[in-house]
């Protein structure tokens, strides 16, 4: 009895490379997105930086001076944390479509496995209950392992996305807060 018939192994064949470059074409549409961020990131700044720095010559009073660069401060403050954010999103959204790609793999991957062993069980000779039960318990145990490490990466991203948050929160509060010291300052040198 042939395992593999020159037709198992084409749809085989053909099945990793759907699966290539399934992969492949969501990895491109997270750096796709990277891109398209960096570019609108790039552009703001270089439009501020313009506007900025045409204001800039027309101060000649030390508060306007201090307002300004108040002014500088505390909107980049704010876009870096946006900026982290959207990163953030679009590493998280890419790694779940990775994640989903790779467990319909898996889970394909190891219905062939469980069938191959069904039939090598069928065809077995006397006596081999041992081995193939053995087969079974390691394919259980993969089975185990892999949802575990799984769960365990699930996890990991969720919980960086609340430090995130919190951190993203915390150098808000820490921004606004500068930026209202600064303006003071900039008040108070004017008296």
């Amino acid at each position: 009895m042939a395992l593999s018939s020159p037709e198992q192994i084409a749809a085989s064949q053909k099945a990793s490379l759907d699966a290539f470059f399934g992969l492949t074409g969501k990895v491109f549409e997270g750096v796709e997105k990277l891109i398209a961020l960096n570019l609108q990131v790039v552009r703001s700044a270089l439009a501020e930086s313009q506007e900025n720095l045409t204001k800039a010559p027309a101060t000649t009073d030390p508060q306007q001076w201090f307002t300004l660069q108040a002014g500088f401060t505390a909107p980049f403050s704010e876009k870096s944390l946006a900026y982290g954010r959207q990163l953030f999103d679009i590493a998280s959204t890419t790694q779940a479509e990775v994640a989903q790609l790779a467990q319909s793999q898996y889970e394909r991957y190891n219905a062939k496995v469980q069938a191959l062993v069904e039939d090598a069980a069928k065809s077995a000779p006397a006596g081999s209950e041992a081995a193939i039960a053995a087969w079974k318990s390691a394919i259980s145990a993969t089975t185990t392992l892999y949802e575990s490490l799984q769960k365990t990466g699930q996890q990991a991203v969720e919980m960086a996305g609340t430090n995130l948050e919190a951190v993203t929160a915390s150098a808000s509060k820490a921004a606004k807060r500068s930026a209202a010291e600064s303006a003071a300052v900039a008040a108070s040198a004017k008296r």
